[in-house]
């Protein structure tokens, strides 16, 4: 077999290495551009978990690698002064060049061929060859010629970074966040050989803007942020490299590989450099490409097609944390703003949702308890307090905990009236312990109903069977119960989630309502615009709905302008077509959905909290962003809204998402701080770790689970018992016979689970 590698990087070299060294009959051809002493760029890093699988793959690169690198085990977080170090996070830098010359030793005593400065322009200029392993880059020659084959996208992202280098010595991985007159900087320094750092420095885009650099005016960019950084660079200067000014491009392709061509490295996929190097990345493809190859002999499409299988995944779990943790840094300046720098702390290191608290805790328990300490101590708690189960106020609602019950349809209504089973529902999950229960979406008229099973309180009798709920829920736990109150608009008239997925009633639905006259997808009725009389009408059946579930006795009332029901059609430019008043601009279109909420504001008690679940995203092209989402609750703050429950999509049939655990955090983070209001996330939370972790991190108020709940109704207080809390007060009284049991469960699952993750913990290689 003959395989040509184009881009004599660290990617293309150590896969060459690798399949020489297990199959010598290969011949293996490496062509770069440049020569091999050409490096741009100062260091790259990698982690213990990345050098334990180079000692595994070739221990021989290891030991090069390793004696040329430096190596730490903390990683710093300044602020404007202050400064907190995390322990237990083992890494280490090495020169990239010395990298290269390293990998090339390791080429030549392999017998893998290398030709420097022998340029590829385009595929007919690769020596004829079984495989040809692209792995030029990020602007890969070969990629581009194949570009519509590949299905490439390159996506410049927001902020602006430039890779720049010091003499300054570090003693740990240092992230460097600085405040200026023109917006937020950060720094990301770590030290790759004696007396030199890498200081990748990065911005926002309007920082950048406001500040007056110059793309490529290397001159004038390493005076200015020799200023800015002045007390942390401590008399050294910046080093440059062609530092220029670059917007991180974020490269995916549908498909890896054509014909007898495979992508390889950044050529394939980019990953954020604030996760670590992409260095790291490439050369874990580079582990997964020659370990197909080595498998499957000289099947080239069985090597292609299984590499791809193999390994895809793990790529793009890699760059999903890297999206999420680049997202964070494009809104840096909301983070550098909260008041609590230990809660800011804790946002960095949890940001990629990857680090959690338990697991930051095995690593070092000293940040940990700093962490706790800081939230208690703003938040009124006692010491020790599990931010899960500290108390929480709005309004003169007191909640035991910060656990909700998310509104969660249960189509089990006859004539909207609720039955036994939803006295079961809420009161289990009452005397389960959450601290607040939020009933499924009630419909305000009977056109509202989502299904013929929804559950409405546009009746007196309706209402009198939500009372029974409302007394059993108050008189069995501590719990409190908030009505969600809504209106299906275009997405009513449909079958039961069980019985037909959601799917039209076929003759024997009610005529809709909406915004616009478009239906929410193909097949589905066409809904009525509405008009001003229609919109004074359905404003009364709000006001009703709110007066009579504040006689019931909930505690609070939330108002559904999410997931494109009524409301939330005329939020969305997706499916408000309208060219009046309540048309067009952001500010139009809100104008509705806040006059129904400034309606029922005015009628229910002034004691009691009203929150608003809205949309922040529609995760389609032409729809709301979190910019608009963040217009949207701020318009309701101005109107007197207490809460936002964050969510998002929903809108439309053909959205694009990327679901996950806590995934709809950085959009109530962002609400939180931007709107400056409480808010509710929503989002997949599945463990106890999970919700302490967005609570310490300040990136929401209270947490909301439904299917978790539904599936479990003793999750609270399993939670609570796993945290050692005390169940006396979350546990009825015919139950408490079964507290210890519980609480021995518990710690005995907390010990294992934490000795797991001691095992499962990556072995230094200092």
């Amino acid at each position: 077999m003959k395989i040509a590698v184009v881009g004599g990087g660290p990617a293309g070299m150590y896969f060459s290495i690798l399949v020489k060294k297990a199959m010598p009959e290969v011949e293996i051809n490496i062509y770069e551009q440049n020569k091999l002493s050409d490096s741009f760029g100062f260091g790259v890093v990698f982690s213990d978990e990345t050098l334990s699988e180079f000692l595994t793959k070739d221990p021989r690169s290891y030991e090069l690698i390793r004696s040329k690198f430096a190596y730490w085990d903390n990683l710093d977080v300044y602020r404007d002064g202050e400064v907190v170090r995390i322990t237990g996070n083992g890494f280490c830098g090495c020169s990239r060049r010395t990298l290269l010359e390293l990998l090339a030793q390791r080429c030549a005593e392999e017998g893998v061929t290398i030709h420097s400065q022998h340029r590829i322009n385009s595929l007919k200029d690769v020596p004829e060859s079984d495989i040809i392993v692209a792995a030029d880059g990020i602007n890969s020659v070969i990629r581009t010629e194949l570009q519509a084959d590949f299905g490439t996208v390159v996506l410049p992202k927001k902020n602006k970074f430039v890779w720049m280098g010091s003499t300054k010595p570090l003693d740990a991985f240092t992230y460097f966040f600085k405040t200026t007159a023109h917006g937020p900087f950060v720094a990301h320094s770590y030290q790759y050989e004696e007396g030199k750092s890498t200081w990748v420095i990065e911005t926002t885009e309007e920082t950048f803007e406001k500040a007056g650099f110059v793309v490529d005016d290397e001159a004038g960019t390493k005076m200015k942020l020799e200023a800015i950084f002045a007390q942390e660079l401590d008399g050294h200067p910046l080093l440059t490299n062609k530092s220029h000014w670059r917007s991180f491009p974020l490269v995916t392709n549908t498909r890896w590989h054509k014909d007898n061509v495979i992508l390889l490295g950044d050529a394939v996929a980019t990953a954020h450099f604030s996760i670590g190097s992409g260095t790291k990345l490439a050369m874990q493809e580079a582990i997964a490409l020659a370990q197909s190859v080595i498998e499957n002999k000289e099947d080239v499409q069985q090597i292609f097609a299984s590499y791809e299988a193999n390994f895809r995944p793990h790529v793009e779990a890699i760059q999903n944390a890297a999206n999420i943790s680049m997202a964070w840094f494009e809104g840096m300046d909301r983070h550098v703003e909260q008041a609590d720098f230990m809660a800011f702390a804790f946002s960095v290191m949890s940001r990629s949702r990857k680090v959690t608290y338990e697991n930051q805790a095995i690593r070092d328990k000293a940040f940990t308890q700093q962490v706790l300490a800081a939230f208690n101590a703003r938040t009124k708690q006692k010491e020790g307090q599990s931010p899960a189960f500290s108390t929480y106020k709005l309004r003169e609602m007191n909640l035991p905990n910060r656990m909700v019950m998310s509104a969660m349809g249960q189509y089990s209504a006859v004539d909207g009236r609720v039955q036994d089973w939803h006295l079961m529902h809420y009161g289990s999950r009452a005397t389960g312990g959450v601290g607040l229960i939020v009933s499924e979406m009630t419909a305000v008229s009977d056109s509202g109903r989502i299904s013929p099973g929804c559950a409405g309180i546009y009746t007196e009798q309706q209402a009198q069977e939500w009372e029974r709920i409302v007394d059993f829920v108050h008189t069995n736990s501590s719990a409190k119960i908030a009505m969600q109150l809504g209106h299906a608009g275009p997405k009513g008239a449909v079958q039961r989630l069980w019985q037909g997925a959601f799917e039209p009633l076929n003759g024997q639905g009610w005529p809709l309502k909406a915004a616009s006259a478009k239906p929410y997808g193909s097949g589905y009725p066409i809904p009525k615009a509405i008009d001003r009389a229609e919109m004074q009408e359905i404003i009364e059946q709000f006001v009703s709905a709110a007066k009579r579930a504040d006689q019931a006795g909930f505690d609070m009332i939330e108002l559904s302008a999410c997931h494109g029901m009524l409301l939330a059609s005329f939020l969305s430019p997706l499916t408000n077509l309208r060219d009046d008043e309540f048309g067009g601009a952001l500010e139009n279109r809100v104008k509705f959905p806040v006059q129904v909420f400034e309606a029922i504001r005015s009628v229910v008690d002034s004691q009691k909290p009203i929150s608003v679940k809205i949309s922040v995203e529609d995760w389609k092209v032409g729809g709301n962003t979190i910019n608009e989402g963040i217009a949207i609750a701020k318009a309701f703050k101005d109107a007197g809204a207490d809460l936002i429950s964050v969510t998002s999509g929903g809108t439309v049939p053909d959205q694009q998402v990327k679901e996950g655990p806590m995934w709809q955090v950085p959009l109530a983070d962002a609400i939180k701080h931007d709107v400056g209001i409480p808010v509710m996330a929503i989002g997949q939370f599945t463990t106890i770790d999970q919700i302490n972790t967005t609570l310490l991190a300040d990136r929401a108020d209270l947490i909301a689970m439904g299917k978790t709940l539904l599936v479990n109704p003793g999750f609270v207080l399993q939670s609570a018992a796993y945290e050692q809390e005390s169940l006396d007060s979350l546990v009825p009284a015919p139950y408490r016979v079964g507290i210890p049991q519980l609480n021995k469960t518990q710690a005995w699952m907390r010990k294992e689970f934490e000795r797991m993750k001691v095992a499962l913990k990556p072995q230094s290689h200092r």
